[in-house]
């Protein structure tokens, strides 16, 4: 009856109700006192569970994670109030520094692989682990120069799979995050290697040692960012997510927080939008229970 009453009042006079349905104002009042003592301490806790989330993304979580986040812990709440209570506690993921693409260098007369995998089209899209792979180069500023970072993903998991960081962009970068993930897809693992057409993975090194494995190399079109959209977004990450947030001063600290974001964080923690909000490795593992 006390539920009934709460929900009419604004239409109805609180003293009309007591008089005609036997509660008491004082009666009313305690249980309105202890029902709002009750959103409060609920409130407290989901805002405590939000920043907790929050915090252990470095900061990099918007409501939908931290709500997927909020859901494991077995707390009920919608994506709409974890969003509102975000926004109260002056918790946005957002990063307003521009993310600016380095592209590797494509004028070079080597040849140039088929273009085997194609974003746009489903049907070269993988089935499984470890048979798209697709890679490419980065810098990470370092005082007044650079340290490279080569990168290797599997398209299915979007586990990063083979990663190596060096001064210079000689063909060695993108040789060492290669050799690395074949270790961990199978040395023996027929895969499709997707790349830009810059000169590290058209070198004659770089051919050699895919021909001497079963890799089917793939490239992009001309000066088509898109066809390599996956890295790129996965660049874009770790620079907005992690390297933008954390101070380094040398190439240790670099690598260490490289370390961190991908050996730590992403592939085993950090929840996916495309992978049902769960962390490459937990994909991987569901994958191989089915």
């Amino acid at each position: 009856m006390i539920q009934v009453l709460s929900a009419e009042l604004s239409h109805i006079p609180l003293g009309y109700f007591c008089q005609h349905f036997g509660v008491s104002r004082s009666g009313f009042y305690r249980w309105q006192k202890r029902k709002n003592l009750v959103s409060f301490v609920r409130k407290q806790n989901v805002c405590e569970a939000i920043k907790k989330s929050f915090s252990e993304s470095n900061g990099t979580y918007g409501s939908p994670r931290v709500w997927d986040d909020l859901k494991d812990q077995g707390l009920q709440v919608s994506e709409n109030t974890v969003a509102k209570y975000m926004v109260e506690l002056g918790l946005d993921a957002r990063l307003r520094k521009k993310f600016r693409v380095q592209t590797t260098d494509s004028n070079h007369s080597s040849p140039i692989a088929t273009r085997l995998f194609k974003v746009e089209d489903e049907h070269t899209m993988p089935e499984g682990p470890g048979e798209v792979l697709a890679g490419d180069i980065t810098y990470l500023r370092l005082g007044q120069g650079f340290v490279y970072l080569a990168v290797v993903i599997d398209i299915y998991t979007r586990e990063v799979v083979g990663w190596s960081m060096h001064r210079s962009l000689h063909t060695q970068l993108v040789l060492d995050a290669l050799s690395a993930a074949m270790k961990k897809v199978g040395p023996d693992a027929e895969v499709i290697f997707h790349s830009d057409r810059g000169s590290q993975y058209a070198s004659e090194a770089y051919r050699k040692f895919c021909s001497e494995k079963p890799i089917d190399l793939s490239m992009s079109r001309r000066g088509n960012c898109y066809d390599n959209s996956y890295v790129e977004s996965w660049f874009a990450s770790l620079k907005k997510e992690w390297l933008y947030r954390n101070k380094y001063s040398s190439e240790q600290e670099l690598r260490a927080l490289i370390f961190d974001y991908i050996e730590v964080w992403y592939n085993r923690r950090r929840k996916h939008s495309a992978l049902d909000y769960m962390s490459p490795v937990q994909f991987k593992e569901v994958h191989a229970a089915r």
